[in-house]
């Protein structure tokens, strides 16, 4: 082994090297197999997100951080950052320092040294043999029979979905439980938490309300994007630094403050309650909650229920999709065609409020499964919303689904549907991440 290591090449020996060995040991002594080593992180905290290690006390599942030395932990003060308080593991290749791991939140976790591994291979004991990871192989000549397991696996996805909407219209009116599971999705991975409870803490009702006396579309749509975003805590005036850039001299903002200097009975969460690390401009929860405005304000007469889903058993399969995704557009206009956020001027060309590719994610995510769940006393429309589903073409890529591709071998072909896509989520958050390889649909087929 070289004397000079870069911390990429600790993750790939832990990766491909590691998985199935039965002779591992941590600092403290403690036998470990690695049962799922985890995925890329794209986000704030540890390297390594939902791995599974099988310990004597059990599984272990959460997050694995990496170093070329051990002393990086500090050094790097991540013991300090409560971001990596999921980690389970700390993977160095030289312990070059004795002191304990510990976690923002005071816990400790062991520390796996690569350097003592791969020199000493006596076998401890205390734990039970395991396989392999059935898919470290991958699936290459099998694009067909994985098709129709991925196939499988994203109508359970699909049927999971609609069976949560089904709870959700057990305890609220229709049109509240897809204006929440429309707000979740435009949150992203990273702000799903705080988009669900901005839904929470401002109901549709309550939105449609406080523009019901508006006269103007304008008027209406100042209502809903101040209440929206003065509920999230985004307006310049609830954000530090902000209202100093300038943004408080345009008048769609001075609008927009207006109206939520007004409002009674506010009830708003901070600036910190959302993501923006690693975000893209064009994401970011700001604007997503503008879109959610323009569809308000497009929807204000017929209702955003009737307007998303209304008439969809009659829509033709071909182009199905597109007519979807039509329902949900929002280009950049006005303000938000001038500023990627308060204070935050774009250039020419910004993106659209709501593109086609979230107007997909969307669809297939909420529109879809709502309908298949809201026409359980329509049979046309939740047959159609399952007919659309299962022809929906592939969606972009997210890097979930980009490392299951390499993760199983897979190349386009077999993941050309959105179905498929979903199906590989629905394999990776049962099988993957829960550490049950040996029952995965996908690894039961190069047995």
């Amino acid at each position: 082994m070289p004397e000079v290591i870069g911390e990429s090449q600790v993750v790939k020996i832990w990766q491909d090297c590691l998985p199935g060995r039965h002779d591992l040991q941590t600092d403290d002594g403690e036998p470990i197999e690695i049962v799922y080593p985890g995925r890329p992180n794209d986000d704030r905290g540890a390297d390594l997100r939902d791995a599974v290690i099988a310990t004597r006390r059990g599984l272990l599942k959460g997050d694995v951080e990496v170093h070329v030395r051990s002393s990086g932990w500090w050094a790097h003060h991540h013991h300090e950052d409560p971001a990596y308080n999921r980690v389970i593991l700390h993977v160095v290749f030289w312990h070059d320092t004795a002191a304990p791991v510990n976690l923002e939140d005071g816990r400790q976790v062991p520390t796996l040294a690569l350097q003592r591994c791969l020199v000493g291979r006596a076998e401890p004991a205390g734990l039970p043999r395991r396989r392999p990871v059935a898919c470290r192989n991958g699936l290459t000549g099998r694009s067909e029979r994985a098709g129709m397991v991925l196939d499988r696996a994203g109508e359970e996805r699909f049927e999971a979905r609609s069976a949560q909407f089904r709870e959700a219209l057990d305890c609220q009116e229709a049109g509240e439980a897809l204006y929440g599971g429309v707000m979740e999705a435009l949150g992203y991975s990273k702000n799903k938490p705080p988009m669900a409870e901005l839904a929470r803490r401002l109901p549709l009702k309550r939105l449609e309300a406080a523009a019901s006396g508006v006269v103007t579309a304008t008027g209406r749509l100042a209502a809903y994007q101040a209440w929206l975003l003065g509920t999230a805590g985004l307006l310049p005036s609830q954000r530090h630094g902000l209202h100093r850039n300038g943004s408080e001299g345009d008048a769609w903002v001075k609008t927009l403050e207006g109206i939520w200097g007004s409002a009674p009975e506010k009830d708003a969460m901070t600036e910190g309650d959302w993501h923006v690390f690693k975000v893209r401009p064009g994401n970011l929860p700001v604007r997503r909650l503008a879109a959610m405005g323009h569809l308000l304000r497009r929807y204000g007469k017929e209702g955003l229920l009737p307007g998303l889903v209304g008439g969809l058993e009659n829509i033709r399969l071909e182009g199905g999709h597109r007519e979807m995704e039509a329902r949900l557009l929002v280009s950049a206009e006005g303000y938000w065609a001038r500023n990627l956020d308060f204070g935050l001027p774009g250039g020419v060309g910004l993106p659209a409020l709501l593109g086609r590719g979230r107007a997909a994610v969307i669809a297939v995510n909420v529109l879809l499964p709502f309908a298949a769940a809201w026409g359980c006393p329509r049979p046309g429309l939740a047959r159609k919303a399952r007919l659309i589903y299962r022809d929906y073409p592939a969606l972009a890529e997210n890097t979930l689904e980009r490392h299951m591709g390499r993760q199983l071998g897979l190349g386009r072909r077999p993941v050309g549907t959105a179905r498929r896509q979903q199906g590989l989520i629905h394999i990776y958050r049962t099988f993957c991440s829960q550490g049950r390889c040996e029952d995965c649909p996908l690894g039961g087929e190069q047995r």
